[in-house]
């Protein structure tokens, strides 16, 4: 699964054109000359977790359209003075932008691809029922994992579980939310009881029965029902084959990659063979221009506050924080893109246009120019992090506390000590996962918006005002809590009506 093969060509279009030659061509693929083998259902399934790049296979629809667009509205994130993702960090997009609109279509070519598996696998002769299977399992998590950040970034969508079969198909109209999250739900409990607990070496990074578990605690979390978020997190904690890494930065160098402490990863090789090109530019992108890189965004002040306040026993700044931030201290150091080498701070510190930056994925792991370091979407640390969450609402503070200072410890963290309920929830909130998960991708901005729906409930703007996010004074509650539905889309199919405010 290192290096994906992007099959888009396997887009198989459902409406078949009447065929008024004799002779068929051979070389051409149809619905009826694939599916036919084991590895054929092989290269659909891969071809669902393509979408997890993009559904073009650029690194540039990834980075500079995806990540953007789920990631530069949260508080973590300051955008720099350019023309990338503007609209976006200050809350002016239209119902066009490119970033939001390649996260729709992305997600929605994913659950193309997986639908497809869904429904043509068990068609093929080739394959034992026990593979069959697998083969659906894997692609129900898939298509979950697609909604999951579907209906989070949309919420009213179109629920599509098959193929088009007619001309009408194509024209689908919106769901409520519930019922994505009903299907969400449906498809995360088939693939937990249909994956196998691990992979082979050559499989490394597909999903697993412990995957989805996980993803179905997130769910549960999302929905505020915390004894069931509980039960599945326990189950991941106590049965997973889960760790965390000694070395916090080893989650993002390289070293780490479909290690201990990974839930789930998109996967990327740096592999430029056959005209692929399984890199992304992260290295670029948050390294300093005086290091050779693009610098297009940074920490927020309010995210170096809270790493300047994450300390050790003895005061000092924990691991995490040297590990995800560039930041004028003498321990402070860098990769220089130009010379391959790490610089200190004071080295450079004259001729930086920025106080602060990131350091995630910018190792020089697989000198490649840009990066193939696979780009995390769970880490067991998130699940430690959701499962203390979960338990502290279910009135378990001292769990909960214990399962905090887990994760503080492996950084040289202090301990935390006698924290109330409500303090607790603060402190899991606005300081342990966005100092431990900072700018990943899908977690923050997600991390926001729920809490803005639930019990305890945190207006975003309310929030982005408190930590001084640039342009908060632009966030309307209700109307830039989720994207506007692209209007692409909507000038395409007359069934889709926009999101409110927009």
């Amino acid at each position: 699964m290192k290096k994906f093969i992007f099959l888009f060509s396997l887009f198989l279009v459902a409406v078949s054109c009447n065929n008024h030659l004799d002779q068929k061509n051979v070389q051409q693929l149809t619905e009826e000359s694939f599916w036919k083998t084991e590895d054929d259902a092989r290269k659909g399934i891969v071809a669902a977790y393509s979408a997890l790049q993009a559904y073009n296979g650029s690194k540039w629809t990834f980075f500079e359209q995806m990540y953007i667009a789920v990631t530069w509205k949260s508080d973590d994130i300051l955008n720099a003075p350019t023309d990338y993702g503007k609209s976006i960090a200050d809350f002016t997009n239209g119902t066009d932008d490119a970033t939001f609109t390649s996260f729709w279509k992305s997600n929605y070519a994913g659950i193309s691809y997986a639908n497809q598996v869904i429904e043509r696998v068990p068609e093929i002769e080739a394959i034992s029922d026990a593979k069959k299977a697998e083969f659906v399992a894997e692609a129900k998590f898939l298509r979950a994992l697609y909604y999951f950040h579907l209906v989070v970034a949309f919420e009213n969508i179109p629920l599509i579980t098959s193929t088009p079969k007619t001309p009408e198909d194509f024209f689908v109209s919106q769901v409520s939310p519930d019922a994505v999250w009903t299907q969400i739900e449906e498809d995360f409990k088939a693939a937990k009881n249909g994956l196998p607990g691990s992979w082979g070496s050559n499989d490394l990074g597909r999903a697993t029965s412990h995957t989805a578990t996980a993803y179905l605690g997130k769910m549960f979390l999302f929905q505020e029902r915390f004894a069931e978020a509980i039960s599945e997190f326990n189950s991941v904690i106590n049965s997973g084959p889960y760790s965390l890494l000694p070395n916090y930065a080893d989650n993002f160098n390289g070293v780490g990659e479909n290690g201990a402490e990974s839930v789930f990863e998109i996967q990327w090789s740096a592999d430029r063979s056959n005209g692929n090109d399984e890199r992304h530019p992260f290295n670029f992108e948050v390294t300093p221009g005086a290091l050779g890189g693009w610098e297009l965004f940074y920490p927020s002040d309010w995210l170096f506050t809270e790493m300047q306040a994450d300390l050790t026993d003895t005061a000092e700044f924990s691991d995490r924080v040297y590990a995800s931030i560039f930041f004028d201290d003498p321990l402070s150091e860098m990769s220089d893109r130009y010379e391959g080498v790490n610089k200190s701070y004071s080295e450079v510190k004259d001729d930086l246009s920025h106080p602060i930056y990131f350091k995630k994925y910018t190792a020089d792991f697989d000198l490649s120019f840009y990066n193939g370091i696979n780009i995390h979407l769970m880490r067991y640390a998130d699940v430690l992090l959701m499962q203390a969450e979960a338990l502290n609402e279910d009135n378990q503070t001292v769990a909960a506390l214990a399962l905090v200072n887990q994760v503080r410890q492996r950084s040289n963290a202090a301990d935390l000590v006698g924290l109330s309920k409500d303090q607790l929830r603060t402190q899991i909130r606005h300081h342990e996962r966005p100092v431990e998960l900072a700018m990943e991708y899908t977690i923050r901005w997600f991390d926001l918006y729920r809490w803005s729906k639930g019990s305890n409930a945190e207006p975003i703007s309310q929030t982005l005002t408190a930590h001084t996010k640039p342009f908060a004074s632009n966030f309307v509650d209700g109307k830039h809590d989720i994207f506007p539905i692209p209007l692409s889309d909507i000038n395409i199919n007359e069934n889709l009506n926009q999101n409110p405010g927009y």
